[in-house]
């Protein structure tokens, strides 16, 4: 049955991409998952959504070929939501594809969530989002939050982090990485890492020194992706702060000490490097 019939016209939603400021893979789990410790801090830059109330659920996508269908986590979060809630009727959904994929910047998990978020505003009811986030996926949960967040466990595990407003520039070489694959990697190496200073970490960010952070999975990436390692490369190049690889790769950033000097880093690094995408960020 229905729980409401829906008034509210079509809506646009951000989607924001994050980077990992620090990645630390502490262990394997006997579930076969691994024991995460990172700090995950959404962008101003990520994928759109239009979503509006309908008779049948649909899903639309542009700027990518991906499914519309339940191949697609928007579709899944959607249908998991209308079926949760109990509600009869729909909704008419356009993902505009912005970030690129398999990147390590959260866009499929922040789809999910932004999704989540908007249908419990068309259709408000008693329905646990965080549960419904965490059957999606494990990043999922960190997006409905809204702000910066150390994670652990396999990321569910959210304490929220004030960050300092922080500029940014995030280069994807291209190179699409499966998390599977990052991951087995570095259970064949057994490079497992400790645990992230996070404090030390925040109270780096507003400096000029290097910030304290790792990516437990950098090395094992970037050793078999090429295009990872000059990522890494011409953003230091640029003038910019602690390269890092966010995730699972393939994207990389480093910090810029203005928005000014992000743009500008962003425009010489994509006038190098056309077949790049290169965008200049701001932490949220």
């Amino acid at each position: 049955m229905s729980l409401r019939t829906p008034t509210l016209s079509r809506k646009t939603y951000l989607a924001p991409a994050k980077v990992n400021l620090g990645l630390s893979v502490r262990d394997l789990r006997a579930d076969g998952y691994h024991e995460l410790h990172t700090l995950m801090v959404p962008l101003s830059v990520g994928d759109e959504l239009e979503i509006g109330p309908a008779a049948t659920l649909t899903l639309e996508v542009s700027g990518s070929d991906l499914p519309a269908d339940e191949r697609n986590l928007v579709y899944r979060a959607a249908r998991a939501y209308l079926d949760a809630a109990g509600v009869g009727e729909g909704a008419c959904i356009t993902l505009h594809k912005r970030l690129p994929l398999a990147s390590g910047l959260g866009g499929g998990s922040s789809d999910a969530a932004t999704t989540l978020m908007a249908l419990a505003r068309l259709y408000p009811s008693q329905v646990s989002l965080p549960e419904l986030a965490l059957s999606l996926g494990a990043d999922v949960p960190f997006f409905l939050l809204g702000q910066a967040a150390a994670a652990e466990g396999v990321g569910e595990l959210l304490v929220p982090v004030p960050v300092p407003r922080t500029a940014l520039v995030l280069v994807n070489p291209g190179v699409e990485v499966s998390a599977r694959d990052a991951y087995a990697w570095l259970d064949d190496e057994e490079a497992f890492t400790p645990a992230l200073d996070v404090g030390a970490i925040l109270a780096a960010l507003g400096g000029e020194r290097a910030v304290p952070y790792h990516n437990a999975l950098q090395d094992c990436v970037s050793a078999r992706h090429a295009p990872i390692r000059e990522a890494l490369a011409a953003l230091g190049a640029a003038g910019l702060r602690s390269p890092l690889m966010s995730g699972s790769g393939s994207t990389c950033f480093a910090l810029a000490a203005s928005d000014g000097q992000a743009y500008d880093a962003a425009r010489a690094i994509a006038a190098a490097h056309p077949e790049w995408w290169v965008q200049p960020a701001q932490t949220l």
